[in-house]
């Protein structure tokens, strides 16, 4: 680890932010040029004095996990971030981090959004992001471990995960989403994408059968617009996408039409967030 390096790295990256890039107020009497150490401290996730002893080249090498963490809360680009890890003496992951890494536009759009159900997923529909009330609404996407990270695999191995989605719409749900991960699969077939699929292949011959059906032209998995949620009762939404093309993600939101119960329920599921 080049501690010196590192240092100068990470004051310069956040002496160039100011607290509304990343979604912080500014006060009106802020004399600070950039970001202090708190804010990036809490931005990542980590304690002050851990941030600080980096910064000031003490402690022992921070850890990988620690490194993420910072380039999520620096709003790194992915050159910035493999950086970051060189200089503390780690190898990026290159798919792992790069497919995980949300691009700091479109972290801005969806801290914009803080009222608003959003999220961010990967190719392999993996949830990367979420707003509070998308997590209100569908619950958290993020916290999953291991293959049941990828919506696909919680949606044919736990019918728990089913339960926000209309029984008379789960059929075409589970069959969107196998068109979706074929896709990704497609792309990826001695990667992640064709990890999940043999798993399911495995394991689940609802998915299996669904797969030699060989369907391309089903709607997106979020274009149904039907929604449970376990107090408000069932929500008509309308999915909106921005797709990142260079990272391979998507952003979804979530939207009822003004006057609507449906729209009544978002404003009070965004009230309750708040």
């Amino acid at each position: 680890m080049d501690e010196a390096l590192l240092a100068e790295f990470l004051l310069a990256r956040r002496k160039t932010l100011q607290p509304e890039d990343v979604g912080l107020r500014r006060n009106p009497r802020r004399r600070v040029s950039g970001l202090r150490r708190e804010e990036v401290a809490a931005l990542a996730g980590i304690s002050v004095d851990h941030y600080s002893r980096i910064e000031q080249r003490r402690g022992p090498m921070p850890s990988e996990k620690v490194f993420a963490a910072l380039a999520r809360g620096l709003h790194l680009t992915l050159s910035e971030r493999d950086r970051l890890f060189e200089l503390g003496g780690h190898r990026a992951p290159r798919w792992a981090l790069r497919e995980n890494h949300v691009c700091p536009a479109m972290m801005r759009i969806v801290e914009r959004l803080s009222d608003t159900p959003a999220m961010v997923l990967s190719r392999f529909g993996e949830t990367l992001l979420q707003t509070r009330p998308a997590v209100a609404l569908l619950g958290d996407h993020t916290r999953f471990n291991g293959l049941p990270r990828y919506w696909v695999y919680r949606w044919f191995t736990d019918v728990g995960q089913r339960a926000r989605c209309p029984i008379e719409d789960q059929e075409l749900q589970g069959r969107a989403l196998v068109v979706h991960i074929r896709a990704a699969y497609a792309a990826n077939p001695d990667g992640r994408g064709g990890e999940i699929v043999a798993a399911l292949l495995k394991v689940c011959p609802e998915f299996a059968d669904i797969w030699r059906r060989h369907e391309v032209d089903v709607p997106h998995p979020y274009a149904f617009g039907r929604y449970r949620h376990p107090e408000l009762g069932e929500l008509h939404l309308r999915c909106q996408r921005i797709v990142d093309p260079d990272q391979a993600q998507e952003l979804l939101v979530l939207s009822a039409a003004p006057g609507t119960p449906s729209y009544e329920k978002l404003q009070l599921l965004s009230a309750v967030n708040a």
